[in-house]
């Protein structure tokens, strides 16, 4: 697959494009809710033999990041077993099933079970890729092969978004399922990462990987010594594990920046997207103005893929988080004005579609395209795939609430008071971005550990000076 690009970084950008078409088609889905509640609510275009209640339509939204909070034992047990490729090959083909399950679907059990296994599906893909794409970028691209996963997942979104409101509902599931086929085949053609063929003692293989990736055999073995460093003769001790100042901290930095990322709101908003620009009620087709925002979506997290291994995470991520404090705060603004009858008109009638357009760009240029590459970055090989997993678990679990409860939330405290609420909380993490997280630009598996308070001094036998463990785990 590799043989035809010359250039070491293409290559990398070949892979990492490749094993995140899996992602497209979890931006499809994530997006799916928007155009197709509209219809399953609807008398006329619902394909069921009655129209969907809110109740339904909140737990079709929200059963996929539920289901996936409990499956979080799935990437643990196979991550390291069965490698990288596999989990990704194991998290893409239930998708071809669910698209037919969805175009078929008569009933509301069977729109719920297809959207169970995209939950379960998507906490695989947006574990795995990133420790893939982590561990097949070098240190000088990692940043920006790390915002490909969102980039990917906003074109998704965004093919969504354009043909849902326009398609019928058969047209549309139909669609999703050539898109599943489309998507899955040239996952067949991926190699492994070479970090995993390290581990399994398959060397020879590993520095053949990295020569094609990096260009260079020096460069290869170099990295190959940093695999040496992070590995450890013994298994790792879980009980070990979670004594280990390091590990903790970056875990708890990586829960944090998680958990914040759904606490912030966003995906609370797109998920229903076509109905909270209905609720506006201004002139702007709903319809239109979903495919503006998703266009908005795709093109800031291009942007970010350009330039974040230029300014560094942490500059991204604060400008970013103010630029979404404003847009939810607009957001509050209009619905308030809203509340007191004042008639809508002139700026006014654009406001909520400036506002979104404001915390769409602002997160998909900052901490939606940054977070799942940080969460893999903060860890080291051993322990990456307890990090990210136990990270990840908890933002599927914030996911789920903030979809299954928004709508109630927005109900009982007034649309105001809950963009309000995501506008503190987007300052709240930026205080805590700013003061608690390390900078990883230009930086190893290793500095970044370093970084976080790490010891790596060693002698010959792989233990510290200190007498502590290579990894305080083994």
């Amino acid at each position: 697959m590799l043989d035809f690009l010359r250039n070491s970084i293409l290559k990398q950008y070949a892979v990492v494009i490749v094993v995140n078409l899996s992602v497209l088609l979890s931006g499809m889905g994530l997006a799916w809710p928007s155009p197709v509640l509209v219809k399953l609510m609807s008398e006329t275009e619902t394909v069921l033999s009655r129209p969907i209640t809110e109740e339904e339509g909140s737990w079709i939204v929200s059963i996929g990041p539920f289901v996936g909070t409990f499956s979080v034992v799935i990437p643990i047990l196979l991550v390291d077993r069965i490698g990288r490729k596999r989990c990704i090959l194991l998290a893409a083909a239930p998708k071809l099933a669910v698209g037919l399950l969805l175009t078929l679907a008569s009933d509301v059990w069977m729109l719920l079970l297809g959207r169970l296994i995209c939950g379960v599906c998507d906490l695989l893909v947006f574990t795995v890729v990133p420790m893939y794409a982590a561990e097949i970028a070098s240190t000088t691209v990692r940043g920006s092969l790390g915002t490909i996963p969102q980039l990917m997942c906003s074109l998704g979104m965004v093919i969504m978004l354009s043909i849902g409101p326009y398609t019928s509902y058969v047209t549309l599931n139909t669609i999703y399922t050539c898109v599943a086929v489309i998507t899955f085949a040239p996952l067949l053609f991926l190699p492994e990462s070479p970090y995993h063929l390290y581990s399994k003692e398959r060397n020879e293989e590993a520095i053949k990987l990295l020569i094609h990736l990096r260009g260079s055999e020096a460069l290869a073995k170099e990295e190959i010594k940093e695999y040496a460093l992070s590995q450890t003769d013994e298994k790792i001790s879980k009980k070990a594990l979670f004594k280990n100042r390091t590990f903790l901290k970056a875990l708890g930095i990586s829960i944090v920046l998680l958990m914040g990322t759904q606490l912030i709101g966003f995906n609370a908003v797109s998920f229903y997207l076509q109905t909270v620009l209905k609720s506006t009620q201004t002139s702007v087709a709903e319809e239109t103005a979903s495919v503006v925002i998703g266009c908005i979506q795709l093109s800031a997290t291009f942007v970010t893929a350009l330039i974040t291994d230029r300014f560094g995470r942490k500059p991204i991520l604060s400008i970013t988080l103010i630029g979404m404090t404003f847009g939810m705060v607009g957001l509050g603004a209009f619905f308030k004005i809203q509340e007191k009858d004042h008639p809508i008109s002139g700026f006014l009638n654009y406001l909520p579609l400036i506002s979104l357009i404001l915390v769409v760009f602002c997160y998909n240029a900052g901490i939606g395209s940054l977070i799942y590459a940080i969460s893999a970055e903060l860890f080291d090989g051993p322990t990456r795939v307890y990090g990210v997993c136990i990270s990840t678990i908890m933002s599927v679990l914030f996911m789920f609430l903030t979809s299954k409860y928004f709508a109630m939330v927005s109900t009982t405290l007034g649309p105001p008071t809950t963009y309000w609420f995501f506008s503190v909380n987007c300052v709240l993490l930026c205080i805590f971005i700013l003061f608690c997280f390390p900078e990883t630009k230009g930086k190893t598996f290793l500095e970044i550990q370093e970084e976080l308070g790490a010891k790596r001094s060693r002698s010959k036998d792989g233990i510290e000076k200190n007498g502590t463990s290579v990894n305080d785990i083994a």
